[in-house]
């Protein structure tokens, strides 16, 4: 059923009812948990209610592929939208977006869709937003006293699922599953040019940003020219191993909503790493959920944030 409905001077159709936020993540995040998703450029439309804050509201969201935009939210019944809430069951703190009922569908397509009362669509109006990128951090040169380095493994590895926990317990790395009270102290310094930090403890050099998602096999062409063409003045930028990466993750999440510190980038919400697993794939570090995990390294794999050691 193609609904259409007016936005502003927009008019959107069709209405995807079949898409909710729990869909989301596999389908635009990973790009390819559904196979209508065909470019990064598609759009879908579709209802969701929001219970973040302290009244419920019925809002339309614009999806892409790593794109979400709430593009109105409709004045529907409070009643209603609250009866939708209390159906859900008991929801983890960390999720109060929540897929609309048949109740809310029929009323949408009987009062607001196709034609219906424009007066009841709220357009939000979104500037885009500057990342917040933390405090300022030091220069190296500000640094004092003297600093017991971490050299931590730089080569590639194979990891199997039986030495994970000890490889991340034997450094005390942040893991919210296996070992959530642990912390590595890292000792982040600004190299000016606003695309590299410095961390003194373990002497590397990292991206505040880092490359977009792909397979495994696209990310090692791309890290192959991003070295050719020297970024930041280097050419030997590589994928960190499992300990360098779990290097980053911090115990609480920053307001990104990222087990990280600020000064880097949210868009690299879980990247590759250097090990393999055995019997078969790719060990990753999700700043996300803030801890790490394993999945295929093929379409649409994972994102990479690069780094290399200091001289």
């Amino acid at each position: 059923m193609f609904h259409s409905i007016q936005v502003g001077d927009q008019q959107i159709s069709p209405i995807d009812w079949e898409m909710s936020p729990d869909l989301t993540f596999g389908t635009f995040e990973s790009w390819g948990g559904r196979e209508r998703v065909r470019n990064n450029s598609e759009r879908i439309y579709y209802f969701f209610v929001d219970n973040w804050g302290d009244t419920p509201k019925l809002c339309l969201m614009e999806r892409g592929v790593k794109h979400a935009k709430i593009v109105a939210t409709v004045k529907a019944p409070l009643s209603m939208i609250k009866d939708c809430v209390e159906h859900q069951g008991k929801a983890a703190l960390f999720e109060r977006s929540y897929a609309i009922n048949d109740e809310i569908r029929d009323w949408l397509i009987g009062n607001v869709l196709d034609g219906g009362n424009s007066s009841l669509i709220i357009p939000e109006y979104q500037r885009q937003a500057v990342e917040d990128m933390g405090p300022a951090l030091p220069k190296a040169s500000a640094v004092t006293g003297q600093i017991e380095r971490t050299i931590l493994p730089s080569e590639e590895a194979i990891i199997n699922d039986d030495q994970i926990e000890g490889v991340i317990k034997r450094y005390n790395f942040f893991d919210n599953d296996l070992n959530p009270e642990g912390r590595f102290d890292n000792i982040l310094v600004d190299n000016g040019d606003k695309a590299t930090v410095t961390d003194l403890k373990t002497g590397l050099m990292w991206q505040r940003s880092g490359l977009d998602i792909s397979s495994i096999r696209t990310m090692q062409k791309e890290i192959k020219e991003l070295n050719q063409e020297g970024f930041a003045g280097y050419n030997d930028w590589r994928l960190p191993t499992l300990e360098e990466a779990m290097s980053l993750l911090e115990p609480e999440k920053n307001n990104k909503s990222l087990y990280l510190h600020p000064c880097f980038t949210k868009l690299q919400a879980f990247v590759f790493v250097s090990a393999q697993r055995k019997p078969g794939g790719y060990w990753f570090v999700d700043f996300k959920q803030g801890r790490a995990f394993w999945s295929s390294g093929t379409i649409p794999g994972g994102f990479g944030r690069l780094c290399r050691k200091i001289d």
